[in-house]
């Protein structure tokens, strides 16, 4: 962790005013580079106020990615924090990370992606300083069919957590995007490494990208008529580490229980595909269908025309009549 955010970690964590010698002290800093880190964090957008005999406290904070205040908003301090300003991907940046080692619950978040990627090899769009781009490495210990969960278990994650912020109603569409309005706010893309040796994860990256300020300005026509952003659709704009925080909260909690399925309940209730006209894309075409309902391992289970039922575990199921 960096002077600057040492600094800021421990102002975040400061009712009222601190001086700067107690803060000096309390990191093992001399004043003087808390003077430095207190200038660099308030040309950030940091709104430290600095008074005469009292210190500095913590006004307001600009949406700024840092790892002390992603780590002072974690309700459990476990994670590894890595706060980059540009990657080419968080689950590439993670992947390597973890097959070097790197331990259960590492966070990787950056401001911006040059290659971001969605599920069936598609590109996410990550412009900067508007959006969480965050992957989260897991080390599960649980068999291969629960394992599969996983992506469900974050669409429930990230569901829960922009509606408590934000008092919104958001939807996921099976089995990976979270809806507000229609419209795909958010995409999930997990992806693992198999130990040949045991037949189990090694480990899984998660992958998590949630459109939190205005995109207008950012996506091209084409885009803004299926994508949008929580501050287009609610007026409101969570800071950045603020929402991953919750959303890694969030997460330890379903995955510590991911066996129970007991986050299937609210995954089907915010399901929007339920109910709904579905083109199933398997093998080299599509085939029409109607979405009836998700089983215990979030398999989508469709019915045909013909009146034959599938359970899909893959593939893609594009809605065509809407009824979100």
């Amino acid at each position: 962790m960096t002077t600057k955010e040492k600094v800021l970690e421990a102002l975040s964590e400061t009712d009222g005013y601190i001086s700067g010698q107690a803060l000096a002290g309390k990191l093992g800093l001399s004043r003087n580079s808390v003077w430095k880190a207190v200038k660099q964090l308030q040309e950030e957008g940091c709104q430290i106020e600095a008074v005469s005999n009292k210190g500095y406290r913590l006004q307001e904070c600009a949406d700024v990615l840092s790892e002390g205040l992603l780590s002072s908003c974690l309700s459990v301090k476990k994670h590894n924090i890595v706060v980059l300003d540009k990657t080419d991907s968080t689950n590439n940046y993670a992947k390597k990370l973890a097959a070097k080692g790197a331990e259960d619950g590492t966070i990787v978040i950056s401001d911006t992606q040059t290659s971001g990627k969605g599920r069936l090899g598609r590109s996410f769009c990550s412009p900067p300083g508007i959006a969480v781009y965050m992957t989260e490495i897991i080390r599960p210990d649980t068999d291969m069919q629960t394992n599969q969960l996983i992506t469900s278990c974050a669409a429930v994650a990230v569901s829960k957590a922009v509606d408590e912020l934000c008092g919104a109603e958001t939807k996921i569409k099976w089995v990976n995007d979270i809806y507000l309005n229609r419209k795909k706010i958010c995409g999930i893309l997990t992806e693992a490494s198999l130990s040949f040796e045991s037949g189990q994860l090694d480990y899984a990256v998660i992958g998590i990208g949630v459109n939190i300020r205005s995109v207008k300005e950012h996506f091209d026509a084409k885009l803004l008529e299926t994508a949008t952003s929580i501050e287009d659709e609610t007026g409101k704009a969570p800071l950045r580490c603020v929402l991953a925080a919750k959303i890694a909260d969030n997460l330890d909690l379903l995955l510590g229980d991911i066996e129970s399925r007991s986050f299937m309940e609210e995954y089907r209730k915010r399901s929007c595909i339920i109910g709904c006209r579905v083109a199933v894309s398997k093998y080299s075409g599509e085939r029409e269908a109607l979405a009836v309902g998700i089983d215990d391992n979030a398999g989508l289970i469709v019915k045909y025309d013909d009146g034959t039922e599938e359970v899909l575990n893959s593939g893609e199921a594009r809605i065509i009549k809407e009824s979100m």
